[in-house]
């Protein structure tokens, strides 16, 4: 072990760009000032499938990083350490690992005890996981165990309570902008409706953003149930008024038409965190407007280009300000390492770099202020920046 002890990093939940650029930051200032540095691999999986014996490999749970490790992934997407969805407080028992079967029988338990004994085992003195509200909840779980905890907010949905800003979003917002205008031919040229489905299960930011910036006319999101018939009138119109005679709208993952009781789903199948996959809305959408179009359309019918850009947003490599952000991220958990402030989640405010207790984590939901931000009516945003920091909604909404 180093001088001044072992930091541990893991990335949990879904990848995406600017991961590995926080890895090679909190790296190569841990290293530089003394600390061993671990990645665990998997998410939680890597500790949970962590068998604590010196004879045991390890090779597929952790791997002890470098500079040149490091270095040679900083420069590129998704998470060289892998990620799952795993969560040790609610494991299946088909998950749990052959050398805990004995003592975890439930069809659904939870494996904590032998989290914290393989943190021990392991000698880490500062945890750094870097993930989601479903990743950092159990992060919370562990500080509350008393594992000294700085925490780093991921996610393209931007949805982390406490920051202004999740490594990922402004990749994936680049990305749908990039890819709504390279839609843009097929539709014009068609003269057709373009329906863009992307990611966003609560929160609408990556779909309202994008609309802010010119990616579509009209968007919908999940804290606002839509009316599909204003809808296809509103997209009618744009179309008209277009000199390619076609009219855009993105469509949150998460958004409902009004009377549905609940999200679009693939499948039946449900996480260890809950969650059903999400997917379809835009097929709803796209045949109901198709279908109404012939009332606002002077009974000519109107076809769709519908598109999911799906895992589209989320690969590749970070743009500029995705290869920015975790690395001070990075620095500022090391920044609370070094001044043992510990049960701490790194985050942006009001355009600032700050932190703040981890527990904002399940404290609450950061979802868009619909009042404030987007016209029910329109199902577009409203215009308003005066004093807003660059990204316009911050987390105190």
């Amino acid at each position: 072990m180093a001088g001044k002890g072992t930091i541990a990093i893991l990335t949990g939940g879904g990848d995406v760009p600017g991961l590995n650029p926080a890895i090679r930051a909190i790296t190569i200032r841990a290293l530089r000032d003394g600390y061993r540095v671990i990645g665990l691999r998997r998410g939680w999986a890597g500790l949970v499938d962590l068998v604590p014996d010196d004879e045991a490999d390890n090779s597929e749970n952790m791997i002890d990083l470098t500079e040149d490790i490091v270095n040679r992934a900083g420069r590129t997407g998704g998470t060289f350490l892998h990620t799952s969805r795993t969560r040790p407080t609610h494991l299946p028992k088909g998950a749990v690992p052959e050398h805990l079967r004995s003592r975890y029988t439930q069809d659904i338990n939870d494996v904590t005890p032998d989290m914290l004994k393989n943190i021990e085992w392991l000698g880490i003195n500062y945890l750094i996981p870097i993930g989601g509200d479903d990743t950092l909840s159990y992060a919370q779980r562990l500080s509350h165990e008393g594992v000294n905890v700085i925490a780093i907010p991921k996610t393209m949905d931007n949805d982390v309570p406490g920051t202004d800003y999740c490594i990922g979003f402004s990749t994936c917002v680049t990305r749908t902008i990039e890819l709504a205008h390279r839609l843009r031919t097929t539709a014009g040229s068609h003269e057709r409706f373009l329906v863009i489905e992307v990611f966003g299960r609560y929160a609408g930011f990556t779909a309202l953003l994008p609309t802010m910036a010119g990616a579509a006319d009209r968007c919908v999101i999940p804290e606002s149930p839509f009316d599909v018939e204003r809808l296809t009138e509103l997209m009618v119109h744009d179309r008209d008024r277009a000199p390619s005679r076609y009219s855009v709208v993105l469509v949150s993952e998460g958004a409902r038409m009004q009377n549905e009781d609940e999200m679009s789903f693939e499948g039946t199948e449900i996480d260890q965190y809950g969650h059903r996959k999400l997917g379809g809305i835009a097929d709803k959408v796209s045949a109901k407007i198709k279908e109404l179009s012939v009332k606002y359309n002077k009974g000519r019918r109107i076809n769709v280009v519908n598109q999911r850009l799906g895992y589209m947003v989320r690969s590749g490599d970070p743009d500029a300000l995705d290869s920015i952000v975790p690395m001070a991220f990075g620095n500022l958990a090391l920044d609370l390492v070094e001044r043992h402030i510990i049960g701490r989640l790194v985050a942006v405010r009001n355009g600032i770099y700050d932190n703040l207790p981890l527990d904002v984590v399940t404290g609450r939901k950061k979802v868009v202020d619909v009042e404030r931000y987007y016209n029910t009516d329109r199902m577009r945003p409203i215009y308003d920046f005066h004093r807003q920091p660059i990204f316009i909604m911050t987390s105190d909404e």
